[in-house]
């Protein structure tokens, strides 16, 4: 199997929405590695032109979801709001790390309030929600003034451990391939083109608020014409998408991609035979919907690896990822033709 390492160490790196920080100086000096020189926007997000007056941004966001405290309860343990929309049933008993503004790092577990099955009949059966579950910190804390002396308080950002696995089937399990699998569809663009010597119109943009609506929204050159969006391709029973192919969104729920747009990478599919399914998203919005939404004159589509179980315990392949990487670069070499 090939080495996912750079998408491994990215995983690795806790980003939830609004605390993205170290996430995007590793992807800023991944990028300085290969002999780039990207930048950083006023919100943080990463930028990387692959040659001049750059005309198609390729994006991927970095943020993941997570959750943020609200509260300590009287017992010493925390209240959450969530950052993005987590499958609670699916991160219930997730370790977790409170980050702290002073740069303290606890761990924890997610847990139903009164989670014992000994002691709570209705353990197995009750729906989960921000209002039943809490923060179990590894601490000697038993009060609300425990915690609070240990320096955690409203604000500081929770991120649940990954779970990461490469296995020998090519299958690459963990939370957050939405979307950090597309950011290494990205890396991939940009170690690619170096390694080849090429420069393309083309600007590489991690966006870091995609999971709370507006990472999109701005900080692209001036120059950007075409915006295509790297995100998870959605499988599910009315779709076609699996995990090993390209998934091309046709709409979503904040509506169609650019028709002209989506033919023409339907049509280099085809013509160099990468794997693909074609697909409407009816619960879905990605930082092309974001874009558009905002009023940038761009053309927007959105193609990605297909993920299963999203927004849980994800599952992607790596047939899935070099597809979206060929197709990506397939549609680089017919600008490059045009």
């Amino acid at each position: 199997m090939k080495n996912y390492d750079t998408l491994r160490k990215l995983v690795e790196i806790d980003s939830p929405s609004g605390f993205t920080t170290n996430a995007c100086t590793y992807i800023h000096s991944l990028l300085t590695s290969y002999g780039w020189q990207p930048e950083y926007t006023t919100k943080g997000a990463v930028r990387c032109a692959l040659g001049p007056n750059p005309t198609l941004a390729i994006a991927a966001h970095t943020d993941t979801l997570g959750a943020i405290v609200s509260g300590v309860k009287t017992n010493g343990t925390l209240t959450f709001a969530l950052l993005g929309s987590p499958l609670l049933p699916s991160f219930e008993g997730s370790y977790v790390r409170i980050h702290t503004m002073e740069g303290k790092v606890f761990t924890g577990t997610l847990l139903f309030d009164n989670p014992s099955a000994h002691s709570n009949k209705e353990a197995s059966t009750a729906s989960r929600t921000i209002a039943n579950m809490h923060i179990r910190i590894d601490e000697l804390v038993n009060t609300k003034e425990d915690t609070q002396k240990l320096g955690i308080r409203t604000g500081d950002c929770i991120s649940f451990d990954t779970r990461y696995t490469e296995l020998p089937s090519g299958y690459i399990k963990s939370h957050f391939m939405d979307n950090k699998a597309g950011c290494y569809v990205l890396f991939e663009i940009a170690r690619r083109l170096k390694q080849q010597g090429r420069e393309a119109p083309v600007e590489l943009f991690f966006s870091n608020y995609e999971e709370v609506g507006h990472g999109g929204t701005c900080g692209y050159s001036p120059t950007i014409k075409d915006l295509l969006v790297i995100d998870m391709g959605v499988l599910g029973d009315t779709c076609d998408g699996q995990e090993t192919l390209c998934s091309i969104c046709v709409k979503d729920s904040s509506g169609p991609y650019d028709f002209h747009f989506r033919k023409k990478l339907v049509e280099l599919a085809d013509q160099h035979k990468i794997p693909y399914a074609l697909d409407v998203y009816p619960y879905y919005s990605s930082d092309g919907s974001a874009a558009r939404s905002a009023g940038n004159d761009f053309r927007v589509a959105l193609i990605g690896p297909g993920v299963a179980a999203s927004h849980g315990v994800e599952r992607t392949h790596s047939l899935g990822i070099e597809a979206t990487i060929d197709l990506c670069l397939a549609y680089i070499d017919d600008m490059k033709a045009e």
